[in-house]
């Protein structure tokens, strides 16, 4: 019997792989990652030039991403069922041997295989290697240190309501803004009623080719990728920190 090795790739630059999450995907025989159908897939986009030449590769394509609103009946009915789909093939799988699944990012901070985790539970062996979270690379390729002293750290997902962005915005002391995409003129607007635009950052494909550091009062458009990350620092509670 194998193991389910969900190996979490960091933030996008291949050198930021973890010693035991590059081991593993270079020895691996057999490889899962989930990508929109019809494209390559960031994860393996990450991990091209490092797979072994006979290594069998199961693309997970999503039947949907963006077609049809993520609070539609329809979205988690149809990604329920496919992850019931991916869980149920990767068990059988791992029968005969190990299957590495690629995620980006750590695999249990917003990503897609934590479904997959909860599925597989109890089933098979199932082994988690974590990854530097993309929020993480973002700051360090900004050059924003996002905390001082006491400052509290909130994480929110763009497609929160406007007025919830709002309210977490206003009491938060440094912020991240994830899955912000085409839900950025929302997150902008929640952060000026928060009065909190003229601090905040964007980083589009943190560490990344074609990475992107701007000013969001300075951004224009009605989107922007789907990696891509708001960032407001925070100013510190001590004053030694705002000094």
């Amino acid at each position: 019997m194998g193991r389910i090795i969900c190996a979490g790739l960091g933030p996008g630059d291949p050198d930021l792989l973890s010693v035991k999450s590059d081991r593993l995907i270079r020895q691996a025989t057999r490889i899962a990652y989930f990508r929109k159908a019809g494209r390559a897939g960031q994860a393996r986009s990450i991990v091209e030039g490092m797979l072994r030449p006979d290594v069998i590769e199961h693309p997970m394509d999503y039947p949907v991403t963006t077609e049809i609103p993520f609070d539609h009946p329809d979205y988690n009915r149809i990604l329920a069922a496919f992850y019931d789909d991916w869980a149920d093939r990767l068990a059988v799988l791992a029968e005969t041997g190990d299957v590495v699944v690629l995620c980006e990012g750590d695999p249990l901070f917003y990503g897609s295989f934590m479904h997959l985790h909860s599925r597989l539970q109890r089933r098979v062996q199932v082994e988690i290697v974590p990854g530097i979270p993309g929020m993480v690379g973002c700051w360090n390729a900004a050059d924003l240190p996002i905390t001082w002293g006491d400052d509290v750290l909130s994480v929110l997902a763009g497609t929160l309501p406007e007025d919830e962005l709002a309210r977490h915005a206003a009491a938060a002391d440094a912020l991240v803004v994830m899955k912000t995409g085409r839900n950025l003129p929302k997150v902008r607007r929640a952060l000026a009623t928060a009065g909190r635009l003229a601090d905040a950052w964007l980083v589009e494909r943190g560490t990344m080719p074609g990475q992107r550091v701007l000013r969001l009062a300075e951004v224009e458009g009605q989107d922007c990728p789907y990696f891509a990350i708001v960032l407001v620092p925070g100013q510190g509670r001590r004053p030694e920190a705002a000094e």
